[in-house]
């Protein structure tokens, strides 16, 4: 299993982590047989937003054997009231709700403890000027979380997040498809219309998300990698092919800043196909094929950091230099700011870097997306300096 640091708490997550969504739908041998599949593999990070009590027992059930390994993002704010899941800020009910989630995990503490689903740009600077930022560092001080951390599906809430320091962590949605859409308070709109969506390649907003989780070690955990299951089907991809549970995977973790994606599944099978990312092969990983090919919304002429440009003839890593060079020009902006200290760290540890690229053009016709590479080359050595 490979590991991840999660940007700046210290801890390492695995990249394959267990979005523990749709356990109320098992009996408690399959949860604990998910559970230590998992653990045996060196899964060692879960999600817990949900609030039915007995939910959250039965995932307390299943981690006890194996508590100390696990990474628990627990949210706060997500409570059970009259037999429903209620989101509230209502600090009458969230105390108690996050006592109950400490209980029936058998703990007394979580690792993460995340703001739960904040969508809404107003919401969120209420809540870090109220009650619940009040609330969650007594947690933190109390040691009955370690870090503290957020859910959004916005990427707007993600970037202000990322700009308050003491949230070390965001959850986010994250795949090709939604990578299109632009930002939106309401999750619904992430499943809709994606034959209006302007351009190709990933939203303007999303990139800064990226780029900025990144330049501040927010550790951007993974949730919905699979679209709901929906880029899994031909008939429901808003490409019009399907992609495999490796393919997403690839996909989320070739994106800057992100540690680990939360797999959402129903069965062991489908979490034996998550984790056969780790043995997969490059052809197995590979989604910019898939999607260069699709009839509908390909990502043409923006570097979707694959791969598929290698070997380089000179030996740079070209999909890596691309990468460091497009988080470097969204910090530079229109060049009143510095190149990042991090990113210029990362990129000129490369062991080529891209002033030697000699423009011989055996990398172009190997790009799925027509990205101009040469040129991408030329300009990265000049903003890095180089």
């Amino acid at each position: 299993m490979e590991y991840r640091k999660l940007g700046r708490t210290g801890l390492e997550a695995s990249v394959i982590g267990f979005g523990a969504e749709w356990i109320g739908q098992m009996e408690q041998a399959e949860v604990n047989a998910m559970a230590a599949r998992g653990a045996a593999a060196g899964v060692n990070i879960v999600d817990c937003w949900m609030s039915d009590p007995a939910v959250r027992s039965a995932l307390g059930e299943a981690l006890a054997p194996a508590r100390d390994q696990w990474i628990i993002q627990g949210h706060v704010g997500s409570t059970w009231q009259d037999g429903q899941y209620v989101r509230t800020r209502d600090m009458a009910l969230v105390p108690a709700a996050f006592d109950d989630l400490l209980a029936r995990l058998h703990t007394d503490h979580v690792e993460i403890g995340m703001i739960h689903y904040v969508d809404a740009c107003d919401e969120f600077r209420a809540i870090m000027a109220g009650d619940f930022i009040a609330y969650m560092r007594e947690l933190l001080a109390a040691g009955r979380i370690r870090h503290i951390g957020l859910s959004t599906h916005n990427p707007e809430v993600a970037l202000l997040a990322c700009e308050e320091p003491e949230i070390e962590v965001v959850m986010f949605s994250l795949n090709p498809a939604f990578d299109m859409m632009p930002a939106s308070e309401d999750l619904e709109d992430l499943f809709g219309d994606y034959e209006n969506v302007a351009g190709d390649g990933i939203e303007p907003v999303r990139a800064r998300l990226y780029a900025r989780a990144e330049a501040t070690e927010t550790a951007l955990t993974v949730m919905k990698g699979y679209a709901g299951g929906r880029l899994l089907a031909a008939d429901t991809s808003p490409f019009g092919v399907a992609l495999t549970p490796v393919q997403c995977i690839h996909y989320a973790l070739t994106r800057p800043a992100v540690a680990s994606v939360m797999v959402g599944v129903e069965t062991v099978e489908q979490l034996d196909e998550a984790l056969g990312y780790e043995g997969a092969t490059a052809a197995e990983r590979d989604y910019a094929s898939v999607l260069a090919g699709a009839p509908k919304h390909a990502y043409m002429g923006q570097c979707a950091y694959c791969g598929h440009c290698a070997p380089c003839a000179v030996g740079i890593n070209i999909a890596l230099a691309n990468k460091f060079y497009d988080l470097a020009e969204m910090a530079v902006g229109d060049g009143a700011a510095p190149v990042p200290a991090s990113v210029r760290a990362h990129y000129e540890a490369m062991a080529v870097t891209a002033d030697a690229c000699t423009a011989c053009g055996q990398c172009e016709p190997r790009c799925p997306f027509g990205v101009p590479i040469p040129e991408r080359m030329e300009a990265a050595a000049a903003l890095f300096g180089c």
